[in-house]
C-alpha cells in the first residue's frame, strides 16, 4: 500500500522540478509494475510463513535439512517445521489451520479425508517409503504367509502403517485377519513379546527385526522392502490452500528435492544434521536410514503417474480407503484421484 501510494504523487506542496519529476514518476511506474508483476506470481515474499507439521519420523527429517540449508529460502519461500508427535493432534492442528501442510502416512491422509468431520486432503509430493524397516518376524517353521493361518500374531490393530500393510499382505495371499489370531500390541511391544517367544509371529520394526534373527527360533518372515510403495509418507494441504499459495506449494516440493540430492552426496554432513531433527547421533541415524528410501524427483513422477496413466500412489490410497470402508473405521469411501495432486511435481 505505501509503494501504491507513492505511485499517487508528491502530496507535499513543495516546488517539484518538472524533468526531474517526470524521471520520478518512471521509476515509479517501473517500480509499481514490478510490484504489481510480483504479487501476480504468487510470490512468498512478505507471505505468512508455511507451516508443516509432523513427528520426528527419520522420513520427514530432509524437511528439516531443507528448512537448515536455507534450500526453502533459496526457493523464495518461508516454511516452518513443526514437530507434533501424535496422528491425532497433527490432524488436530491441520483441521484448524494451526498447520498447513500435513507430513503422515498414505492410508492415515484417506482416514483425515473421510472421518466423521472430514478433512480434505490433496497429496502433492511422497516423502519416502519403508525400505526394510517394517517387517514381520515368525518362528522358523513357518516359511510362508500362508502358514500363518491359526498362529498368534502380535500387531498393532485398528488403523496405522502397520495394520494397513499387514491387511495389504494378507489379501496378496488370499487371506484376511480372521484368518490369524491376532493380538493387538504396539510395533515395539509387538517385537518384543516375539523375542521373549510369547507370540509365534509379529508385524515390527527395526531393531527388533534384527533381534528376532538373533534368536535360535526366529527369522524374518517378510520386510517392507518386498513390497515397495506400500508403507509411504507424503505431503499433503487442503485443497483451499493450494489454490491460495499453489506457487509456494512448488516451492517447497524444489526444496525438499535438493534436499534429498544434498543428502545422497553430501551423506556425513546431511546425516549430522537429520540425526538432530530424529533426536540420534549421526552414526544412529545413519544406520537406521538403510530402512528407509527417500523418494525424489524420479520416485515422485513414478509413484504418482499421471491422471491418464496412474502410479502406485492411486493403487494404494484406493486400497486403504477401501480397506478402512470395509472395517467401518470410515463412514464413506473416496475416490483415490480426489486426494492426488501431482501438478506440482
Amino acid at each position: 500500500m505505501i509503494i501504491v501510494s507513492s505511485i499517487l504523487g508528491n502530496r507535499t506542496g513543495s516546488q517539484i522540478n518538472p524533468l526531474k519529476e517526470g524521471m520520478d514518476m518512471k521509476k515509479r511506474l517501473v517500480v509499481g509494475m514490478m510490484v504489481l508483476l510480483f504479487l501476480m506470481t504468487g510470490s512468498a515474499f512478505g507471505a505468512e510463513p508455511i507451516k508443516l507439521g509432523m513427528s520426528t519420523w527419520l522420513g520427514y527429517a530432509p524437511l528439516y535439512l531443507a528448512k537448515e540449508k536455507g534450500f526453502f529460502s533459496k526457493q523464495g519461500v518461508e516454511v516452518e517445521v513443526i514437530v507434533i508427535e501424535s496422528p491425532a493432534d497433527r490432524r488436530a492442528a491441520f483441521a484448524a489451520d494451526k498447520i498447513q501442510g500435513m507430513a503422515t502416512t498414505v492410508d492415515t491422509h484417506v482416514m483425515t479425508t473421510a472421518a466423521e468431520n472430514p478433512i480434505p486432503v490433496k497429496q502433492v509430493l511422497a516423502l519416502d517409503d519403508s525400505h526394510g524397516g517394517d517387517g514381520m518376524v515368525a518362528k522358523k517353521e513357518i516359511k510362508a504367509i500362508k502358514d500363518l493361518k491359526g498362529k498368534t500374531v502380535a500387531a498393532q490393530l485398528g488403523a496405522g502403517a502397520s495394520y494397513f500393510w499387514l491387511n495389504y499382505v494378507l489379501a496378496q495371499n488370499g487371506m484376511k485377519l480372521t484368518d490369524l489370531k491376532a493380538i493387538d500390541m504396539k510395533a515395539g511391544d509387538a517385537g518384543s513379546a516375539f523375542v521373549a517367544g510369547k507370540v509365534d509371529a509379529a508385524v515390527t520394526w527395526e531393531p527388533w527385526l534384527s533381534k528376532a534373527k538373533e534368536t535360535p527360533f526366529g527369522h524374518v518372515l517378510l520386510s517392507s522392502d518386498k513390497t515397495p510403495g506400500i508403507i509411504v509418507d507424503s505431503l499433503a494441504f487442503k485443497p483451499d490452500f493450494l489454490n491460495k499459495r499453489g506457487a509456494d506449494v512448488r516451492k517447497i516440493v524444489a526444496g525438499w528435492y535438493e534436499a534429498v540430492k544434498f543428502a545422497a552426496d553430501n551423506p556425513k554432513e546431511a546425516d549430522a544434521i537429520m540425526a538432530k531433527f530424529t533426536g540420534q547421533k549421526p552414526e544412529e541415524f545413519t544406520k537406521e536410514k538403510t530402512g528407509v528410501r527417500f523418494y525424489g524427483v524420479k520416485e515422485n513422477k513414478d509413484y504418482f503417474g499421471t491422471p491418464q496413466k496412474p502410479g502406485l500412489l492411486y493403487t494404494v490410497t484406493q486400497r486403504a480407503a477401501d480397506l478402512w470402508f470395509e472395517l467401518k473405521l470410515i463412514q464413506t469411501k473416496p475416490r483415490a484421484a480426489d486426494l492426488i495432486d501431482g501438478s506440482f511435481l
